[in-house]
């Protein structure tokens, strides 16, 4: 501490260093500094778990409520015995906060604990007078190795701050290991264990140390903490190995990587862009041919809804409906057959969905249908009950032979188209 006193009012610049950093006399009581900030640590937690076991027999509780180290001691120191002392005490509200001091208070009314004696009250007095004295050593070395990290690591202070880059120098071991050290490993300095004596398991988060703690990553959301503390770690690394050769001592390195740094950061942090609805592109083939045009629309008109599906599907209003078939309830056949229907002219018959017949056919039934004067048996192929005897309103009763008219025709034809006949009209000579 006396070195640093001595130290304290110089102020160096970085060409006063020359060759390696390590062999400078403040950079070794630097590093020294640090190495006793790590005593200091341990000796605290020390001295906290000596206090916890002896106060607990007088307020076992008060463990529970003030997690942490260093204000569980000051609240021992200003409680002691007297318990009544959480009430309306102002030292206590510069510790602790207004709702843990009313749970204190609560707590303190109701606990089970002893009194303590004189003497196990006395070394409890010592052990926090201690506790304090070496947190304010700590405290005057920190501003010490702070205000020189400007001089010996001028680009990684720059990224985490002073305070941050002394912490990982000194657990590191100097400058030059921290420059070797991998950026996953730089991560990882000064994590705390779970089964560290005297801080409570229940804060401390895994694989977490001062680079996650530092106010670059505390500045994020908790959810990018982790990926931007890897980022930091990374960044520092490269930092580090620039200041070991004592390059870019004005911090131009240091003050790239942070721009860089931040420009990730507002990368992470931005709202995803507005999904906007496109129109879907047009198709790529030519448009599909669609079916139209009179055949198709006779097509629909001859498959449409018959007058006969409509009157099966109209029902009359307030009559009950018959069953067409008992297995089968409910089904009816609506105003089919029914006279009551309301309706003063018969349904028409759409001529559109007739049944249909071909124009060959139709021509094959009528020649079939023909009479020359009656039906025999000798032509149609009609019951044997058929007679060629014909009943007409001028001669009465009439016999007609049914072939006259066929040979008729065949005589014509015999004359007009034959193979031998000649002119009929042209007179010869």
């Amino acid at each position: 501490m006396d070195k640093i006193k001595i130290y304290v009012g110089k102020q160096r610049k970085n060409s006063e260093v020359m060759g390696p950093v390590e062999s400078d006399p403040e950079y070794r009581l630097i590093v020294a500094a640090n190495n006793l900030t790590v005593e200091i640590e341990n000796e605290l937690n020390i001295i906290h778990k000596f206090t916890r076991d002896k106060y607990s027999k007088r307020f076992p509780e008060l463990e529970s409520l003030v997690p942490t180290s260093l204000d569980y001691v000051r609240t021992v120191k200003e409680l002691g015995n007297n318990l009544d002392k959480c009430k309306n005490n102002e030292n206590l509200q510069q510790i602790l906060t207004n709702a843990t001091i009313m749970v204190v208070s609560v707590t303190a009314s109701t606990t089970q604990g002893t009194m303590l004696g004189d003497d196990e009250l006395k070394k409890l007095e010592e052990a926090c007078d201690m506790a304090l004295e070496l947190n304010q050593s700590k405290h005057q070395i920190y501003e010490y190795v702070e205000s020189r990290m400007s001089f010996i690591a001028p680009n990684v202070s720059i990224i985490v701050g002073a305070s941050t880059a002394a912490k990982i120098m000194g657990i590191a071991g100097g400058l030059t290991n921290l420059a070797k050290m991998p950026a996953c490993n730089l991560m990882l300095l000064g994590a705390q264990r779970r089964t560290l004596s005297g801080f409570s398991s229940t804060s401390l988060l895994p694989h977490t140390g001062y680079i996650y703690h530092c106010d670059v990553v505390q500045s994020l959301p908790p959810d990018l903490r982790r990926k931007a503390a890897r980022l930091v770690a990374s960044k520092c690394t490269l930092a580090a190995r620039v200041d070991s050769f004592h390059e870019s001592g004005v911090g131009k390195v240091g003050y790239d990587l942070k721009e860089e740094i931040e420009r990730k950061f507002d990368k992470w942090q931005e709202p995803p862009p507005v999904k906007t609805v496109k129109p879907l592109p047009a198709p790529l083939d030519g448009q599909r041919k669609k079916r139209g045009g009179r055949r198709y629309r006779k097509m629909k008109e001859r498959l449409g809804l018959t007058e006969i599906r409509k009157h099966a599907n109209r029902m009359t209003f307030a009559e009950i409906e018959d069953d067409a078939y008992q297995e089968d309830l409910g089904f009816s056949l609506g105003q089919l057959g029914k006279s009551g229907s309301g309706r003063v002219r018969q349904a028409q018959v759409n001529e559109a969905t007739k049944a249909r017949i071909s124009k060959s056919l139709q021509r094959t039934l009528q020649k079939q249908s023909m009479t020359y004067g009656g039906k025999s048996t000798v032509r149609d192929r009609s019951s044997g009950i058929s007679s060629s005897v014909a009943f007409t309103p001028l001669q009465g009763l009439e016999i007609v032979n049914p072939q006259a008219a066929e040979k008729k025709v065949a005589e014509a034809n015999q004359k007009y188209f034959s193979n031998t006949s000649e002119f009929v009209k042209v007179k010869k000579e």
